[in-house]
């Protein structure tokens, strides 16, 4: 589980078909093999780890329903650790599994994201979304996507800053909308 609070700015050292490497600072200070770090807000397991970088495997399943098959060499990445339960939860539950992959279409402060109708149907005004791993709130719901409103601590520190119209973003809806929906539709 995590929070959507992205912890650091980390960078695509290499990568080799699936396998990644990262550059990073604070997320690998206590990371061993078999942790999980969240990259733009999808999770991965650390398969190797160093001095400023960590290493994961991303399977074709992942780079087909995320827009990590899009990463090179030099691409800036939103990247956090998992939460610990003394931890503050200061954005929402986030699992890490990506629900889809919008795009954006008017740039932060105020982000306009096109995302699929499949989505849409989880995302209301003042609920929680994560857009790259960040944890946001949607202010208004469109036909064809949603708002959201970027505070300018937020765009400095992810890569919501600098993202702009055309760029994929990984989306992930808020757990519970995807519950209550399965527990309605098997009592029918």
């Amino acid at each position: 589980m995590f929070t959507g609070i992205v912890e650091e700015l980390g960078k695509v050292r290499a990568r080799e078909g699936g396998r990644f490497t990262f550059e990073a600072r604070t997320v690998v200070e206590d990371a061993k093999v078999g942790d999980s770090i969240a990259v733009n807000g999808c999770c991965l397991t650390v398969v190797d780890v160093g001095d400023g970088w960590w290493q994961a495997d991303a399977v074709e399943e992942t780079l087909a329903r995320t827009n990590l098959a899009e990463l090179s060499p030099g691409d800036v990445v939103n990247l956090e650790r998992p939460v610990r339960l003394a931890d503050r939860l200061g954005g929402h539950l986030v699992q890490g599994h990506v629900d889809a992959v919008g795009e954006i279409v008017v740039r932060a402060p105020e982000l306009r994201v096109r995302a699929p109708s499949e989505v849409l149907r989880y995302v209301v005004p003042k609920g929680s979304i994560t857009v790259d791993g960040c944890s946001l709130t949607v202010v208004d719901l469109l036909d064809d996507g949603f708002t959201v409103a970027v505070i300018p601590h937020t765009a400095e520190v992810t890569t919501l800053g600098v993202k702009g119209p055309g760029a994929k973003v990984n989306l992930e809806v808020d757990l519970v909308a995807k519950y209550v929906e399965r527990l309605i539709s098997r009592e029918n």
